[in-house]
């Protein structure tokens, strides 16, 4: 069984010519390597894309005592967390290309 296509030609209706779309050269608000202040706090950006921007922020050094007082501190591993490429946050390099 073989298909055929059907056309329907309207004369009533325009024909497209064709559509001109440019993307926006620098579409989200924030980019790779700003350095913001999110919560009072520095984070670098590490990547934006469409729907996210990744963070990655330092922790705070944490200290503490043992059972036998012996002081401890350690430096936890940095934290990564996602954004909106469009958030209102304090850009604090603004002088990107």
């Amino acid at each position: 069984m073989r298909r055929t296509r059907k056309h329907f030609n309207d004369p009533a209706q325009t024909k497209l010519v064709g559509i001109t779309w440019q993307p926006l050269q620098h579409p989200f608000r924030l980019h790779a390597c700003d350095v913001i202040r999110f919560d009072g706090r520095l984070g670098r950006v590490i990547r934006v894309n469409d729907c996210a921007a990744v963070i990655i922020m330092n922790r705070p050094v944490r200290v503490f005592k043992t059972l036998f007082d012996k002081p401890v501190r350690f430096q936890p591993p940095p934290a990564l967390f996602r954004i909106s490429p469009q958030s209102q946050v304090e850009i604090l390099n603004p002088g990107r290309k």
